[in-house]
């Protein structure tokens, strides 16, 4: 796929989160999908598929967030099979609080699926709202 092609996939999967499409999502990464979380919080490690993406890391999330994740775009580059976006997250948490995180995320496609993100966020406020690494 080409650069741009791939910047597009990556746009219509972070447009089916803020939609609260999940399945559509998923159908965008690979089965055997790596995502990197670094930090101290809940959430730090390697997830490895999609079974331990729903969870280790969506169960959780649905579990104290209100509706989901909106996910606006800031800036989507892409060169070769890496697309780097910016991104700006907002959710209220079912306790009347709000999770709106900043994201830098480094994603890798290969034959037209999401092989490998890295994660790049506001650990302390994961941390403030969803606990520390247990």
């Amino acid at each position: 796929m080409s650069a741009e092609a791939n910047k597009q996939l990556v746009r219509a999967a972070y447009e089916a989160v803020s939609k609260g499409d999940l399945d559509g999502f998923m159908s965008r990464l690979s089965d055997d999908i790596r995502w990197v979380m670094t930090g101290s919080h809940r959430f730090a490690k390697t997830f490895k598929g999609k079974a331990d993406l729903l969870e280790n890391l969506f169960a959780p999330l649905g579990e104290a967030l209100e509706g989901g994740i909106r996910i606006e775009l800031d800036t989507v580059v892409g060169e070769g099979d890496r697309v780097v976006v910016e991104a700006r997250g907002k959710a209220a948490t079912k306790s009347g609080g709000r999770y709106d995180n900043v994201y830098c995320n480094v994603l890798t496609v290969r034959g037209g699926k999401i092989v490998e993100i890295h994660e790049y966020l506001d650990t302390e406020l994961v941390s403030q709202v969803f606990g520390k690494l247990r």
